[in-house]
């Protein structure tokens, strides 16, 4: 298993964070905040052009054929502007649910529409703290699905989504069409993530999977879009590593620049530290995910991403408008926009807790 980039990866990660830094704009970022509803539709328009929404999709439904490497590498550019758009994660989830799990019908009708950007999808597997509960309250019965999914990511917007469920009394994957849910949108500090309550009474519903195959399928797909988040927080946090650096190096107080001082030279030394530890551990994990032999350690390796880069982006975060001094809290500076991407990806397929649990259990070895 090779953990270097050829020549395509390169090209890839070269591409997006060309074309993504040349079409954001702070101001568009700032006006979603003060909506509901609305995503930066700018990014939604590249990432069908760029063919991104396709990447993970097998060549056989009208995608590329690519892994979680490359939707990796594009993650990581859209962390690092702040891109307003939470579809590569969750889209990639539902996606990835459907081919493994889907009949030949299901994955003919939504697999090409998701991979040309036609439709989108979303994932709904958590219920309260919980990011897996192993009984949900959600209910799936005679094709129907009754229940209440809160703080759905792209919730708002999804034309399907993957929910987990109770069926007969054991856990289940359901595929719904969320037309004939009720959606009641979250006014959040990060509306760009289009978090949204949804609530199904009797919504027709598909069954894909159920019991153990559904909660090891769950936990795949989980998992895979905690390294998605991984990466995107390692682009968010290396955006903040540049930003402190650049302004301590110019900034200066007593004669000489803010960066000559231990006291924020060290502190962004030690942000180096933490975004490279999160880089390395998103591409090991990335690699081992569709590696032969690799799914033995792929559930250790996205806790080991996931973990690092939710403290390497909360940590630069904040470290960079402490650097920046009294400017770093104003709405026209825009640091605030990574604090709350930040703090919003932080809870996004399961918080800290849950992965830091997880992790300690299977090296204590109390999971069977």
């Amino acid at each position: 298993m090779s953990i270097l980039l050829d020549e395509g990866q390169q090209a890839i990660a070269t591409e997006s964070r060309r074309v993504l830094e040349a079409r954001s704009d702070k101001g568009r970022l700032l006006g979603l905040l003060e909506q509901v509803g609305a995503c930066d539709a700018v990014f939604r328009d590249t990432a069908v052009e760029q063919g991104w929404t396709a990447l993970a999709i097998a060549e056989e439904h009208g995608g590329l054929g690519l892994g979680l490497i490359e939707l990796g590498l594009v993650a990581q550019a859209a962390g690092g502007v702040i891109a307003g758009a939470p579809f590569l994660t969750v889209g990639y989830g539902a996606a990835r649910v459907l081919a493994e799990a889907g009949s030949a019908e299901v994955q003919a009708a939504w697999l090409p529409r998701l991979a040309s950007g036609e439709a989108t999808a979303t994932v709904a597997f958590a219920e309260g703290n919980a990011p897996l509960p192993p009984r949900p309250t959600t209910t799936f019965a005679g094709g129907r699905l009754t229940g209440v999914k809160e703080g759905v990511v792209a919730g708002l917007a999804a034309d399907i989504a993957v929910v987990w469920a109770t069926s007969a009394g054991e856990p289940a994957l359901v595929l719904v069409e969320l037309s004939a849910a009720t959606r009641n949108p979250v006014d959040g500090f990060d509306n760009s993530r289009l978090y949204a309550d949804l609530a199904f009474a009797e919504a027709p519903a598909t069954l894909l999977a159920q019991g153990d195959a559904a909660r090891a399928l769950a936990l795949d797909v989980l998992a895979r879009m905690a390294v998605v988040t991984a990466h995107e927080q390692t682009g968010g946090a290396e955006a903040m590593l540049t930003i402190a650096r650049d302004y301590a190096v110019t900034r200066k107080a007593f004669g000489q620049p803010i960066g000559a001082f231990q006291s924020v030279k060290h502190r962004i030394a030690e942000l180096y530290g933490l975004v490279e530890i999160a880089r390395a551990n998103c591409i090991h994990a990335a690699a081992l995910a569709d590696a032969p032999g690799g799914a033995a350690g792929f559930l250790l390796a996205a806790a080991d991403a996931r973990i690092s880069a939710t403290e390497a982006y909360d940590t630069a975060a904040r470290d960079c408008v402490q650097i920046h001094g009294g400017i770093g809290v104003t709405w026209e500076q825009g640091l605030h926009l990574h604090m709350r991407r930040a703090r919003s990806l932080a809870i996004e397929q399961g918080n800290l807790l849950f992965w830091e649990d997880l992790l300690v259990d299977h090296l204590t070895g109390e999971v069977a």
